[in-house]
């Protein structure tokens, strides 16, 4: 797992590197940038744009590789159970797959219902998650996870193993750092 946090005082940004396989990332992004903005389909919601949640919300974005794959299919459902963590820390979860639509509403529907918007970056294939730097290529994507705070600044990325969920305990603490 490539965890990137806050860098001590004097330190330089981090970005880049490897990703818990020991593949190469294109990474660009660095802790303190401005996450970059987007607007994708959703299933529910019409359209979701990342600049609706500035001043209002801390954002969590969750990019899964694929629908219907064991692991992501546990994550997703997995964020029901703490969807008052998100509350508690004035945040919204995000989440992205470069499925199409009728693949995400077949996909959540099998899941059980889920109470953050799922967005598709189907077309054009994988941009946004070519601009976070997480788009793999195979054509899917990174399991990664970026807090993004009020402001749209980045303050969290984590690139986890793809077949491996990430901890919802350093994802609470690092929200929780928000707060401080």
């Amino acid at each position: 797992m490539r965890r990137l946090e806050a860098n001590p005082p004097g330190a330089p940004p981090e970005s880049g590197g490897r990703v818990p396989d020991g593949r190469e990332t294109n990474m660009s992004l660095r802790l303190g940038d401005t996450a970059p903005d987007f607007t994708l389909p959703a299933l529910e919601e019409g359209k979701v744009s990342l600049h609706e949640y500035r001043n209002r919300k801390n954002v969590v974005i969750s990019f899964v590789p694929a629908a219907w794959t064991p692991v992501c299919s546990d994550q997703w459902p997995g964020y029901n159970i703490v969807k008052e963590m998100f509350e508690a820390n004035d945040a919204i979860l995000l989440g992205i797959t470069v499925d199409n639509i009728p693949t995400l509403y077949a996909w959540t529907k099998q899941m059980g219902e889920l109470w953050f918007p799922v967005v598709s970056d189907f077309w054009p294939h994988g941009g946004v998650a070519k601009s976070y730097g997480v788009l793999r290529d195979d054509g899917t994507t990174e399991r990664a996870l970026f807090i993004i705070d009020k402001q749209g600044i980045i303050r969290y990325i984590d690139v986890h193993d793809i077949n491996t969920m990430p901890k919802l305990e350093d994802l609470a603490k690092e929200l929780e750092k928000l707060q401080k």
